[in-house]
């Protein structure tokens, strides 16, 4: 099975306060998981400065189908795509969909790599967006074990 790698970005379109925010993230990452398990699709998911950004990976047929329903996502607006590439393996075999999101306990994680108030996905362009991502996540799954 070939297996491809989708990074995008999106600005966030959910409005309301942070209870709202995080209610509706939670439901997105709930049918992530739920739908991408089923479609063969692992990836994971960053949310820092008004932006989502996400990596995808999986069969083509899949991968564009979950991204043309992001598009489609009223919460996401201004949908982006910055890369899509066949891959050799996958980078976060381990995730249906891993989550990092802007807190208190990442503010120091976050500036480190450049993901403050300027974060702009479209500068970093789709390979630095995923390393960042897989390294955030790398980190998320050891302080869990």
């Amino acid at each position: 099975m070939s297996l491809y790698q989708l990074v995008y970005y999106s600005r966030n379109a959910i409005a309301g306060d942070a209870s709202v925010f995080e209610a509706e993230v939670d439901a997105i990452l709930a049918a992530s998981r739920r739908n991408n398990e089923a479609a063969g699709i692992t990836g994971a998911l960053l949310f820092n400065a008004g932006v989502f950004a996400q990596v995808l990976e999986g069969p083509l047929a899949a991968v564009e189908a979950t991204f043309e329903r992001i598009q489609q996502d009223e919460r996401h607006g201004d949908v982006s795509l910055l890369a899509l590439e066949p891959i050799a393996q996958r980078s976060f075999s381990n995730w249906a969909m891993g989550f990092v999101g802007h807190s208190a306990e990442n503010a120091q994680r976050f500036a480190a790599i450049g993901l403050t108030r300027g974060f702009d996905p479209a500068r970093l362009g789709g390979h630095k967006m995923h390393a960042i991502l897989r390294d955030l996540t790398l980190e998320e799954e050891a302080a869990a074990a």
